[in-house]
C-alpha cells in the first residue's frame, strides 16, 4: 500500500470512472430527492387541513421515488460498466475566486444500491406506519418527518461532493432528532432525542474538519477530483482525513465511542427505529468510509483504526443485546454489532469494501423485518416492550412469528437465508487479512446466535406471561403485508445479490476488490462458523426453554454490565459530562473573579479615588490657598534636597 515514501493505491483499488452527463431517464435524478422533500413540505407546512390525506401523500412520494429508482437501476444495468457513473449539475452553489462547489448529483453503482435500499425499504416502512400510527393525533406530522428523513438520506448518498454530502448528513441528524423525540411529551423521549443530537454533533465536528482539511490539501471537495489526487497526497494528511471521517462515521453509525445514543433512540415510534437501523442513519457512516476508499487506501493506519473500532463495537453490541429485556433495545444492540461487522469489513480495504456494502444491504432488509415484527408484537401487546411479559405469541400472531423467524434465521447466518452469504463473506475477508480479526468475527457470530435465539424464545415460545389486561392479536394487513415482503426478502436477498445481481462485479468499479488466500478451505471455514453459531443457539435454548424469569436476575458482573449498556452513560458522565461541569464552573470563576473582578475592581478603585479627591473640592478659597502654599513648600523642599551633595 505504501512504498518508497509515496502513497499509492492498493492492488485491487478501483480506477476512477469518468462521469457521464445525465440524459434521458437519468436527466431527472433530482426527482428522487424532490419527491419526499415535496411531501415533507406539504405535510409540515400544510397544517391541519392535510391531516386526513397527508399520510397517504407521504407514502405516495416515497413509493414513486422507489419506482423511479427501479427504472434507473434497469437503465444503469443496460449500460457498459465504464459508463455507469452519471453526473448531473443543477446549479452553482458556492463560488469564491477559483473555488466553486455545485449542487451536483452522482449516480453510480454504489449510490444506486443505497437509493434502492432507502426508497424500497423506506416505502414499506411508510406503509406499515399507516397502521402503526393509525390512532396517533399527530401522524400527519410523523409522516412529514419520515419524508424529510428519506429526502436527507437520498441527498447524502447522491451528492457528488463532500460539502453537499454534509448538507444531507445534517438533514439526517435533524430528522432523527425530530423522530426520536416525536412523543416529546415523554421526558424520556425528549432526553433521548437531545442525547442523539448532541452525540452526533461530536461526529459532525469530525466531518466538518475533514472537509476543511480536504479543501486545504486538494483545493476542491468534489469526489472525482479529490480521489484522483489522493494517490499523490502526503500519507500523514490522508491519515488525519481518514481518522476525522471515521469520527464522523462513529457518530452517525453508533460506533464506539459514540454509540450510547442508539439504545435510547428506541424511545421513538417503532417505524422510526426500523428506518434508522435499516435504511438510513446508521448506514451513513459505512457509506462515508466506503465512498472515501481512495483516501483510506493511502493510509494503513486509518484503515487499522477502522478495523479496531468495528471489532470493539461488534462485541459491545452483541453483549448488550444478550442481556436487554426490552425487545427494541435488544435489537438496537444487534444493530450496533452488525454495523460493527460492516465497519470492520470496510477497514479491511479492497478485500472488504464490497462485503461491507453487501452485508449492509442484506441487513437493511432483515433488520427492517425484525424491527417491524417487534413493532407488531408491541402493537398487539398494548405497547408492552418487555420480553419477560411475552411468551407463546406464535399461537396468536402467526404471520408476525413466521416473518420474524425469517429475519432471525437471516441475521444469525443460517443457509440459505440472506445473512449467511453476506456475513460469511466478511468472515472470509477477515481471515484473509488477519487471523485474530477473523476469529473475532466468528465469535461474534456465535454471540449473535445466542442473543437472537434468546429473543425468539422469550417472545414466541414457552409459557404465556402476558399481563391480565393484555389481549395479544395479529396486526392489520397494512402492517403484515410489509412484514411478508420483508420476510421473503430476508430469505432471498443474499442469494439474489450474490448470484443474480453479482454484487461483487457490480461494485468493483467504485470500491475495487482484492482476494487473498484463506488459511483454511472456505467450506471448512463456513462449517466452523455455522457450528459456532449453532453452539450459541444451543446455549440460549438450554438457558431459556424451560423458564424465563419474570424479574431480572442478578447475574454475574458481565450480565449486570450488559444490562447497563456496559456503563456507557456512566463512562460518558465521568469522562465528558462532569469534566464539562468542572470546566464550566472554572470558567464562571474566571469570569466572575478574574475578568469581572479586574474590570469591576478597577472601577471601584477609580470611584473610591474620585470620592476621596472630591473632598478636596470643598469650594472654600482658604482651603485652596492652603493647598497651594503646601504645594509650594513641597516643591521648594524637593529643589533644596536635590542641591545637597
Amino acid at each position: 500500500m505504501i512504498g518508497n515514501g509515496a502513497v499509492v493505491l492498493a492492488e485491487g483499488a478501483p480506477s476512477l470512472q469518468p462521469l457521464t452527463a445525465a440524459t434521458g431517464v437519468f436527466g431527472y435524478l433530482w426527482i428522487l430527492i424532490a419527491l419526499p422533500l415535496f411531501g415533507a413540505a406539504v405535510l409540515l407546512l400544510g397544517g391541519r387541513r392535510t391531516n386526513k390525506w397527508g399520510p397517504y401523500l407521504g407514502v405516495l412520494t416515497v413509493s414513486l421515488a422507489a419506482i423511479y429508482a427501479i427504472i434507473l437501476l434497469v437503465s444503469l444495468m443496460g449500460r457498459p460498466a465504464e459508463e455507469r457513473a452519471i453526473g448531473q449539475t443543477l446549479f452553482e452553489w458556492v463560488f469564491v475566486g477559483g473555488f466553486s462547489v455545485p449542487v451536483a448529483l452522482q449516480l453510480d453503482q454504489l449510490s444506486m444500491v443505497f437509493v434502492l435500499l432507502i426508497t424500497i425499504v423506506g416505502s414499506l416502512i411508510h406503509v406499515y406506519s399507516l397502521g402503526y400510527m393509525e390512532h396517533d393525533p399527530d401522524r400527519r406530522r410523523f409522516f412529514g418527518f419520515l419524508n424529510l428523513f428519506i429526502a436527507s438520506m437520498l441527498l447524502l448518498v447522491l451528492a457528488d461532493n463532500y460539502l453537499l454530502l454534509y448538507v444531507g448528513w445534517e438533514g439526517v441528524g435533524l430528522a432523527s432528532y425530530l423522530l426520536i423525540g416525536f412523543w416529546q411529551w415523554k421526558p424520556s423521549a425528549a432526553a433521548a432525542a437531545k442525547k442523539a443530537f448532541i452525540m452526533n454533533r461530536v461526529g459532525d465536528v469530525g466531518l466538518s474538519l475533514a472537509i476543511m482539511l480536504i479543501f486545504v490539501t486538494f483545493g476542491t471537495v468534489t469526489f472525482d477530483s479529490v480521489f484522483a489526487a489522493a494517490g499523490e497526497a502526503n500519507e500523514s494528511t490522508l491519515t488525519w482525513i481518514g481518522l476525522l471521517l471515521l469520527l464522523a462515521a462513529c457518530g452517525k453509525s453508533a460506533q464506539f465511542p459514540l454509540q450510547a445514543w442508539l439504545l435510547d433512540a428506541m424511545e421513538g415510534p417503532t417505524p422510526v427505529s426500523a428506518l434508522i437501523h435499516a435504511a438510513t442513519m446508521v448506514t451513513a457512516g459505512v457509506y462515508l468510509i466506503v465512498r472515501s476508499n481512495p483516501i483510506y487506501d493511502g493510509t494503513a493506519f486509518a484503515l487499522t483504526a477502522v478495523v479496531i473500532i468495528g471489532v470493539i463495537t461488534m462485541f459491545m453490541g452483541a453483549i448488550i443485546g444478550s442481556a436487554k429485556d426490552d425487545i427494541k433495545k435488544a435489537l438496537a444492540g444487534s444493530t450496533m454489532s452488525q454495523i460493527g461487522y460492516m465497519v470492520l469489513a470496510a477497514g479491511l480495504g479492497p478485500i472488504g469494501y464490497v462485503f461491507a456494502i453487501f452485508h449492509l444491504l442484506t441487513h437493511g432488509v432483515f433488520k427492517a423485518n425484525l424491527f417491524l415484527g417487534a413493532g407488531s408484537v408491541i402493537h398487539g401487546m398494548n405497547d408492552e416492550q418487555d420480553m419477560r411479559r411475552y411468551g407463546a405469541l406464535r399461537t396468536v400472531m402467526v404471520i408476525t412469528w413466521i416473518t420474524f423467524m425469517c429475519g432471525y434465521l437471516a441475521i444469525i447466518g443460517i443457509p440459505p437465508f440472506s445473512g449467511f452469504f453476506s456475513k460469511d463473506d466478511i468472515i472470509h475477508a477477515a481471515f484473509e487479512q488477519n487471523l485474530l480479526v477473523g476469529v473475532c468475527t466468528m465469535l461474534a457470530a456465535g454471540i449473535t446466535g445466542f442473543y437472537m435465539t434468546r429473543m425468539v424464545i422469550m417472545t414466541f415460545f414457552g409459557k404465556a406471561r402476558w399481563p391480565d389486561d393484555a389481549h395479544p392479536h395479529e396486526s392489520k394487513p397494512v402492517m403484515t403485508i410489509p412484514l411478508i415482503i420483508l420476510g421473503i426478502g430476508s430469505v432471498v436477498t443474499g442469494a439474489a445479490l450474490l448470484y443474480w445481481g453479482n454484487i461483487e462485479s457490480w461494485l468493483e468499479p467504485v470500491t475495487g476488490i482484492e482476494e487473498k488466500p484463506l488459511p483454511i478451505p472456505a467450506i471448512i471455514l463456513e462449517g466452523i462458523t455455522l457450528a459456532v453459531v449453532l453452539i450459541g443457539v444451543a446455549i440460549a435454548i438450554a438457558k431459556y426453554r424451560k423458564e424465563v424469569p419474570v424479574e431480572a436476575p442478578k447475574g454475574n458482573l458481565l450480565t449486570v454490565a450488559a444490562r447497563n449498556s456496559l456503563y456507557d452513560d456512566a463512562i460518558n458522565d465521568a469522562l465528558v459530562v462532569k469534566p464539562t461541569y468542572v470546566l464550566s464552573d472554572g470558567s464562571v470563576f474566571v469570569d466572575d473573579r478574574i475578568i469581572d473582578g479586574t474590570v469591576e475592581g478597577s472601577a471601584r478603585f477609580v470611584g473610591g479615588l474620585g470620592s476621596r479627591l472630591r473632598r478636596l473640592q470643598s469650594g472654600f478659597a482658604r482651603s485652596y490657598a492652603l493647598l497651594m502654599v503646601a504645594g509650594a513648600v513641597i516643591v521648594v523642599a524637593i529643589l533644596y534636597l536635590a542641591r545637597l551633595p
